[in-house]
């Protein structure tokens, strides 16, 4: 059984600059063969694949130019990791499955650098350090949360980061499986929404986090600092004297306050998944949310992306799988809001402002308690 596990590191001033080189230079390797592939097209050449550019770019294009010898100076495999993550984007492109992938852009982009285990001295993890290839020990700055090599756990690969300022490590370690005990208990429900974050049909609700005071006041802040950083370029554009030091420090502020909200909302989500499965359920149900639909509507496009609905379901996954819990998902067209618990008759006048269901049966419950109430005990589902 593999499993994934991020911190943040404490890399030295060295060890900054050969990440940042690697990420770099991977970031120019992925834009590189994206370029590579449509001179080919527009040619009428043959589509190059992903092992094929990796033997022409190490045996014809970098021995016949000179200039591109650094490409040669990082991680071997960080640079054919890139290769192959842009011959996947081509890949899904072909199948239908995304869009046509685009150029990876210096500070807006995450690229990472990979790094896989060699050697048995390789991936050695301590309390507080851990062995990267090409960097050497990297002091840990949450201690303890890796799995230690000591213990007998295996690391099998993994990437370094940067995000706002800050480097983070990720690594898959190979753990062994645990034995799962069946739950007795009955199945929930759980409808997510925009006014809570989720109603579970055991009665407990767990609120929006972006209403609370802490989040509006980040938000007020990033607000601001988003409108001076945006002067400042405006400034750069009409001529005048604007110092690109101060537009990088004013860049990096906007990131990390991004990057504090996102954190927070994170935590949050971790924090619920986690009660919820505590509660060791035989079961949880919860529907298929068309979030690319919702991202459509201009007026409910920032609320609904602020929910992390994809990222809730994810985890939601994972944390089943690890319990023993099934996890079954309702069809979207599933009318759990508009279908009465009591009786089973459809309401289909009922309008989103309506937050109380009144049925002609006399049922009267709220909406949202309602909905997690029939995807409770729905009978059309498919497990994830």
């Amino acid at each position: 059984m593999l499993k994934s596990f991020k911190t943040e590191i404490n890399p030295s001033k060295e060890q900054i600059v050969k990440i940042n080189k690697t990420i770099g230079t991977c970031r120019y390797i992925y834009n590189f063969y994206l370029a590579h592939n449509k001179e080919l097209y527009d040619k009428g050449e043959k589509f190059m694949s992903g092992k094929s550019f990796s033997v022409w770019l190490n045996n014809e294009y970098i021995p016949n130019n000179p200039d591109k010898l650094w490409i040669k100076e990082v991680s071997s495999k960080s640079v054919k990791k890139s290769i192959e993550d842009g011959c996947t984007a081509f890949t899904r492109f072909f199948k239908h499955q995304s869009a046509y992938p685009n150029y990876k852009k210096k500070d807006k982009s995450d690229v990472k650098m990979y790094f896989v285990k060699n050697n048995p001295k390789d991936c050695a993890c301590e309390r507080h350090r851990i062995n990267i290839p090409t960097l050497g020990w990297v002091k840990l700055k949450e201690k303890g949360y890796i799995p230690t090599t000591k213990d007998g756990w295996k690391i099998k690969c993994g990437t370094v980061s940067k995000k706002a300022g800050k480097y983070f490590v990720s690594v898959l370690v190979e753990i062994p499986d645990t034995n799962i005990a069946n739950n007795s208990n009955e199945g929930i429900g759980i409808d997510l929404g925009l006014k809570d974050l989720a109603i579970v049909s055991n009665g407990k609700t767990y609120k929006n986090i972006n209403k609370s005071g802490k989040v509006k006041k980040l938000e007020k802040q990033l607000r601001r600092e988003q409108r001076s950083l945006s002067r400042k370029y405006g400034n750069s554009q009409k001529g005048e004297p604007t110092q690109r030091a101060n537009v990088q420090k004013q860049k990096l502020k906007v990131q990390k306050l991004h990057h504090k909200l996102d954190n927070i909302r994170t935590d949050y989500i971790n924090k619920t998944i986690a009660e919820i499965v505590k509660t060791k359920p035989s079961y949880i149900t919860i529907e298929d949310l068309n979030v690319s639909g919702m991202m459509r509507n201009r007026h409910l496009s920032k609320a609904v992306a602020a929910q992390k609905f994809y990222e809730f379901r994810n985890k939601l996954k994972v944390k089943c799988d690890d319990n023993g819990i099934e996890l079954r998902i309702v069809d979207r067209w599933y009318p759990s809001s508009k279908l009465c618990h009591c009786c089973g008759s459809i309401k289909k006048d009922l309008k989103l402002s309506d937050r109380i269901y009144k049925c002609s049966c006399g049922y009267v419950e709220d909406r949202d308690f309602n909905a997690s109430l029939n995807l409770r005990d729905a009978i059309t589902y498919e497990v994830a």
